[in-house]
């Protein structure tokens, strides 16, 4: 069965991050996309020149309309803006229930540029983040969540992740990408246990919308995988190829994307 897979997000014109990239990551993978609008971004690979934050009435709608008639596997869920356009999904989360929910918590674009409001980080951590299943911050967003400097040490990244599921989280994927070395490095920490996941780091400028790309992956696996880790193992290593391809792409003066569709186009 072809799994039936929700972003809730923001756009990104330029087509390297938010629900553009979403919907090329579940498409690249053998999902079907769908998506809810939670803001319109003004955003290319150079940096973000404004957002127009969509209604939470209207988010709700959204939501409400898609999962009365579709039936949802899997939900991604990325940029929010503010504390009304998270309640609403929140909302939605405790009524519809989905089975999979993966939350990226993001809360500034690649350019350095803000996603979310400061005083919304609350409310993603204390009424989202516990109606989720997995969460996947980077160590920038780690250090708000948890009020804490950024982890500057793979070494210290296990602590970190266990202090995020003391928050509430049920999973943590702590992604180590920001740090230097040979291997990119990530932290998953489940009912499994704790479990340190490398893989080569690519040498690119073309990284816009890694983390997007990342969590949807692992939205669009989940369904059709035995466990969360499975999703998250296969997910990190389509995202290695579509950043190893991504210099084959050639869009934007700043942080091109990566290459979502490397396994399907001929060259």
């Amino acid at each position: 069965m072809i799994p039936n897979v929700l972003t809730i997000a923001g756009t990104d014109p330029s087509g390297g991050a938010g629900i553009q990239a979403d919907l090329k990551t579940f498409s690249a993978l053998g999902a079907y996309g769908m998506s809810v609008v939670t803001a319109l971004v003004a955003q290319t690979t150079t940096g973000v020149r404004q957002v127009m934050e969509i209604p939470p009435e209207f988010v709700a709608t959204q939501l409400e309309v898609l999962f009365e008639d579709v039936r949802v596997d899997a939900v991604k869920i990325g940029m929010l803006a503010n504390a009304a356009v998270i309640r609403a999904v929140a909302d939605c989360l405790h009524h519809y229930r989905p089975a999979y929910v993966v939350l990226d918590p993001v809360m500034v674009a690649k350019s350095g540029d803000p996603l979310l409001e400061p005083a919304a980080v609350a409310s993603l951590v204390g009424e989202l983040m516990p109606a989720v299943d997995l969460v996947t911050p980077n160590l920038d967003e780690a250090a708000v969540m948890l009020g804490e400097p950024v982890v500057t040490s793979a070494r210290d990244m296990p602590d970190q992740a266990e202090r995020i599921a003391g928050l509430g989280a049920k999973r943590v994927l702590l992604k180590g990408g920001h740090l230097s070395g040979a291997d990119s490095t990530d932290v998953l920490l489940s009912e499994e246990g704790i479990e340190v996941l490398r893989a080569p780091r690519i040498a690119t400028d073309n990284d816009h919308g890694t983390g997007c790309t990342l969590s949807a992956a692992i939205a669009a696996l989940r369904p059709r995988s035995e466990d969360w880790r499975q999703a998250v193992v296969q997910a990190k290593d389509y995202l290695t190829g579509a950043l190893a391809a991504a210099d084959q792409l050639d869009v934007g003066h700043g942080h091109g994307p990566v290459h979502h569709f490397y396994r399907l186009w001929a060259l």
